[in-house]
C-alpha cells in the first residue's frame, strides 16, 4: 500500500523559515502540506497524529532567550494540550513510536536536541545528552558551505548524496557533545549524517569551511532509526539554481542540492505505511 505524504511544518514564537520549508514539501510532491502555527496544537485545532512528516523550520525561537530553541523545549515539555489530559511532548512522541518523520533545520535542529530527540542514544527521546552552542567565532555566520553526507549513516534523508553546498545562517550552531562517552557512540552508531567538508568532501575543522567549531566537524544527526534528522545549514534555501550564490557564473542544473533532502523524505513515506 502506498502511504500519502501529508507533511506539517510548525511555526510560531519566531520561526521565520516555514515558507521556503513548506515550498520544499511541496517541490517533492508530498500530497497535503500544512503549515500550522504552535498555538492551533495547544488549543487541539489541529493534531500531529493526522500527519506523517513533522517540518521544524530555522528561525529565533522566543528570541533565543535561554539559549538557541531551549524556552521552546520547555514548551514542548511543559505545554498541555486544551480539553485533553495529554502533554504537547506525549502527543510528539507518540508520533515518533509510529515512526514517523520528523526533520529539524537550523533552529529546528536545535529544538530537536534540546528537547533530547536527538540523537536519542538507545531511544532515549527525553534526555538532552548535547548541545548547540555559540560558534567559535563569535559572531553570527552567514555563509555557503560544502558538507559530506556518511555513507553508513541510517539517515533516510540524506541516501545517495555525496558532497552538496548549503548556506548556514547562526550564531549558536557548534555541536558539543555533553562527554566523550556520548560522542563516541554517535559516532559509533553512524549517527553522524553530514559533516562540513572541503569542496572534495573531506571533513575539516578548519573555519570558515566548519563555520562554528562543530565537534567532529558535525553539521547533521540522526537517531539510531534514521527517521529523525537535524542540520544546522539550510537545504530549503536552495531548492532551484537561482539560490546557488554563482548562478550566473557556473552551469548547474535546474534544481538545487537541497531539494533532495525532502524527495528522500517522501519517497521514504510512499514506500511505508503509517
Amino acid at each position: 500500500m502506498i502511504s500519502k505524504v501529508k507533511a506539517i511544518v510548525l511555526t510560531g514564537n519566531g520561526t521565520n523559515c516555514e515558507m521556503e520549508m513548506a515550498h520544499a514539501c511541496k517541490l517533492a510532491r508530498a500530497d497535503g502540506v500544512d503549515i500550522v502555527h504552535i498555538s492551533e496544537l495547544l488549543f487541539g485545532e489541529k493534531r500531529l497524529t493526522d500527519y506523517n512528516f513533522l517540518n521544524l523550520p530555522g528561525g529565533f525561537l522566543d528570541g533565543d532567550d535561554l539559549g538557541s530553541a531551549k524556552a521552546g523545549a520547555n514548551r514542548f515539555l511543559h505545554a498541555r494540550i486544551a480539553d485533553s489530559n495529554e502533554m504537547l511532548i506525549e502527543e510528539l512522541l507518540k508520533f515518533i513510536s509510529a515512526g514517523k518523520l520528523i526533520l529539524g533545520i537550523c533552529n529546528g535542529f536545535q529544538l530537536m536536541v534540546k528537547l533530547g530527540l536527538l540523537p536519542a542514544l538507545d531511544g532515549n527521546f527525553t534526555s538532552q545528552s548535547s548541545t548547540l552552542t555559540f560558534n567559535d567565532s563569535g559572531r553570527f555566520e552567514d555563509r555557503w558551505v560544502y558538507l559530506n553526507a556518511n555513507t553508513q549513516s541510517p539517515c533516510v534523508f540524506t541516501k545517495g548524496i555525496d558532497v552538496v553546498y548549503y548556506p548556514v545562517r547562526h550564531g549558536e550552531g557548534k555541536f558539543v557533545p555533553k562527554s566523550e562517552a556520548i560522542l563516541e557512540q554517535i559516532e559509533k552508531k553512524n549517527l553522524v549524517a553530514l559533516q562540513y567538508s572541503t569542496a572534495e568532501g573531506a571533513a575539516t575543522m578548519d573555519y570558515p569551511a566548519n563555520p562554528n567549531g562543530a565537534v567532529h566537524a558535525i553539521a547533521g544527526l540522526c537517531n539510531e532509526t534514521g527517521r529523525l534528522f537535524g542540520l544546522m545549514p539550510h537545504p530549503e534555501a536552495f531548492l532551484h539554481r537561482t539560490n546557488h550564490p554563482r548562478w550566473t557564473r557556473e552551469e548547474l542544473p535546474e534544481e538545487g542540492q537541497g531539494l533532495a533532502i525532502f524527495q528522500n523524505a517522501v519517497n521514504f513515506i510512499r514506500s511505508n505505511e503509517f
